[in-house]
């Protein structure tokens, strides 16, 4: 007899990120199944009705919706969208205690449940959460990921392509540090096609402080598509896609993510965007990237701004 192989994803918070990710996770046949849990019983009831019509076309799936806590128990991850999102002019940091919040309510109704898989979490601010997340579950902290700087990173790789003329997955660059203001890439080390990327940038007749400025372009273009339509979704939710296929499928992906620090960059005891080996125990494994000493830097004032902002908001909830 055939040992049935069935993986299972619970999402908790239906809104246009996590309905993004349910059709992400339909179009490239992640998990066999899928359960979205919602405050809107009726909303994530009707959205599982409609994915399910995607299934003759792509893969087979079961999708069901609702409110119940129950259906994590059995889950391998559980991925948390859960929370309010920007709005135009504001930072991801000022959605911190609303969304601390709504995240404690969702952690403790997981782990009533006996959860012990994974959590993946993409609600803002994403580096404070997922370590909220961390404290407010007790797992271990290899097993709660955020979605940190990957789509910070995927905004820059299109950018650069966009430039250079090449395919976005060609470029060879991280963004790290918090998903917020003070995100910053690694362009000395950063490459295209094995050559430098510095060097690739002069060839175009471009100085350095063209690439500050692409980046800064980056930084606010999260920004930018509030004020055009009110909210980001496809680019995240692709990313939260991303890492729950590298988790569900083994594959040790290395992949930029809010990631636990141990003494990594002179880090330790908080979450911040950094590449880490993504598998099936979680990201148990983080590579610390080569940095300049003024990408260093960078890295210290990114971190620097997180604590400021972490101690303060978390020390009510964990009384």
């Amino acid at each position: 007899m055939t040992q049935k192989h069935h993986q299972k994803v619970v999402l908790v918070g239906d809104g246009m990120v996590g309905s993004a990710f349910s059709y992400a996770l339909m179009q490239q046949g992640v998990a066999e199944e899928l359960a979205i849990v919602d405050v809107a019983k009726d909303y994530a009831t009707g959205d599982a009705l409609d994915l399910e019509d995607t299934a003759p076309w792509t893969y087979p799936k079961q999708v069901t919706g609702g409110h119940n806590y129950q259906v994590v128990a059995d889950a391998d991850i559980v991925v948390i969208t859960a929370g309010v999102g920007r709005k135009p002019g504001q930072t991801r940091l000022e959605l911190i205690d609303k969304n601390l919040t709504i995240v404690k309510q969702v952690v403790d109704n997981v782990m009533a449940e006996g959860f012990t898989g994974i959590f993946v979490v993409a609600t803002n601010p994403v580096d404070i959460i997922t370590l909220a997340v961390q404290q407010f579950s007790g797992l271990p902290e290899h097993r709660v990921i955020g979605t940190g700087t990957a789509l910070d990173t995927a905004r820059l790789q299109v950018a650069l392509a966009e430039q250079y003329g090449v395919a976005p997955a060609a470029i060879d660059v991280l963004v790290l540090g918090e998903h917020g203001d003070s995100a910053f890439a690694n362009f000395d080390e950063a490459q295209i096609g094995g050559q430098s990327l510095n060097d690739f940038n002069k060839k175009y007749g471009n100085s350095a402080q063209d690439l500050v400025e692409l980046m800064e372009a980056t930084t606010k273009k999260g920004g930018a598509i509030i004020g055009r339509k009110g909210a980001t979704f496809y680019g995240v939710a692709t990313a939260l896609a991303r890492i729950v296929r590298a988790i569900l499928r083994d594959e040790s992906m290395v992949l930029p993510v809010s990631a636990w620090m141990s003494g990594q960059y002179g880090l330790s005891d908080m979450y911040i965007g950094s590449p880490a080996v993504i598998n099936g125990d979680g990201a148990k494994t983080v590579i610390m990237a080569a940095l300049s000493p003024a990408e260093q830097m960078q890295m210290q004032r990114s971190a620097e701004i997180l604590r400021a902002v972490t101690a303060d908001a978390l020390a009510n909830f964990m009384k």
